[in-house]
């Protein structure tokens, strides 16, 4: 009974460890076999997917690749076929990209949902695709970065030298000493600007205005009197012209009557003639230095009054800036430490 016992117990094993392979086959020929929609989809970079990783339509699962190749007609891209459940609405603005779950974990190939009004892709058509980053790319792109950051960081430790060369070299210019210098300097300017010297400033700035008010009226009228002096001037040169010119004409016609020979009167009237040309040639030099005098004293009266504007605009700043004059004294050169050139 034992030895039967046995066998009867081996024999169940063995119904039941092939009922249980059988169905395994079953259900992994099954999944591998079962019906889906093919599609396509290239990437410059295929980061290690195979034929069984998964696919997944907004983070859901809905697929699996089925064959990962290098494109026949591009050989710089890789050719990966895949196969989705029916009925997923993969669009034609859809893009499939690489992604995983963790940073651990291998990759998959994650496909957007798209819009609502976009098409859908028929079935076997190519999918828009992106390119992921990997961390080894990310290690290449920050490695190619650190020749860059080196030179930065040396250009930034030179600056920083520089910077505290130029403290120390201020720390030095503001010592006690020329602190002490500079507060001199200031309380000297205080005591130029003081009350008392301020109103003296501004009662000797009064008087001058007093004095050019005073003058004004003084200089205006003997500018404009000369004005009318050489106004008039000008109409009696003129008549004592006209006059000269009648008297030649009278010479000439008194030359002409006389026809007897008479030399002491040819010789009076000779100089005669000389003594109104020669007056004739000084009155057209007096009448040439007028004119020129003339635009020189309006040279001279625009001057004038261009002075007294500006003396007016000079008072006016001073007054509303005494301390402007300071800046017109000639101060001593100080080099670092007080030492004066």
């Amino acid at each position: 009974m034992a030895p039967n016992r046995e066998r009867v117990w081996v024999g169940l094993f063995v119904v039941i460890a092939a009922a249980v392979l059988s169905g395994t086959a079953v259900a992994v020929w099954g999944g591998m076999g079962r019906s889906g929609v093919p599609h396509h989809v290239y990437f410059k970079f295929s980061g290690g997917v195979q034929p069984g990783t998964a696919v997944r339509y907004g983070g859901l699962k809905v697929g699996t690749v089925q064959r990962v190749r290098i494109d026949p007609g591009d050989s710089t891209r890789i050719e990966v076929d895949l196969v989705v459940d029916p009925g997923t609405p993969l669009k034609t603005d859809s893009v499939a990209k690489l992604s995983s779950l963790s940073p651990l974990s291998d990759n998959y190939i994650e496909i957007s949902t798209g819009t609502e009004q976009a098409a859908l892709v028929p079935p076997g058509g190519v999918l828009n695709s992106t390119e992921s980053v990997g961390i080894a790319q990310v290690g290449d792109a920050i490695q190619s970065l650190v020749p860059q950051i080196q030179e930065t960081l040396q250009k930034l430790t030179l600056n920083l030298d520089s910077l505290q060369i130029t403290v120390g070299r201020a720390n030095d210019l503001l010592n006690d000493r020329n602190r002490s210098n500079i507060g001199q300097a200031l309380a000297r300017a205080n005591d130029l600007l003081n009350d008392r010297n301020r109103s003296s400033l501004s009662q000797s700035l009064n008087n001058f205005n007093e004095l050019l008010s005073d003058s004004r009226p003084k200089v205006s009228s003997g500018l404009t009197s000369m004005n009318d002096a050489t106004a008039r001037l000008a109409p009696l040169l003129d008549d004592v012209r006209r006059t000269s010119a009648r008297a030649d004409q009278m010479l000439s016609n008194l030359d002409s009557a006389l026809s007897e020979n008479r030399p002491d009167l040819r010789v009076s009237m000779s100089e005669l003639r000389e003594v109104l040309a020669n007056s004739k040639t000084v009155m057209d030099q007096l009448q040439g230095i007028i004119n020129q005098n003339t635009a020189n004293i309006d040279e001279i009266m625009e001057n004038m009054r261009l002075s007294v504007d500006n003396i007016r605009v000079l008072t006016e700043a001073i007054k509303s800036r005494p301390s402007s004059l300071i800046r017109g004294v000639n101060v001593k050169e100080r080099r670092p430490g007080g030492i004066q050139k």
